[in-house]
């Protein structure tokens, strides 16, 4: 597994990378601080889905 597949991994406040929606096809990456996790179940193979604290919303593919 890669970076941002686990959710035990990731934790409220830590500095992460993710892929917005709009961004799936270039591989984009938008860094910011976890405010919520929205993945619920322990693992996904497209990286765990996350809010940061300026409220975008994406999945995880590097963390800090």
């Amino acid at each position: 597994m890669s970076q941002g597949q686990k959710r035990s991994e990731i934790k409220y406040g830590m500095h992460v990378g993710i892929v917005l929606k709009e961004d799936q096809s270039t591989g984009y990456l938008t860094y910011g601080k976890v405010q919520k996790i929205l993945t619920n179940s322990p693992s996904h193979p497209h990286g765990i889905k996350v809010r940061l604290s300026s409220g975008e919303v994406g999945r995880v593919k590097e963390y800090l």
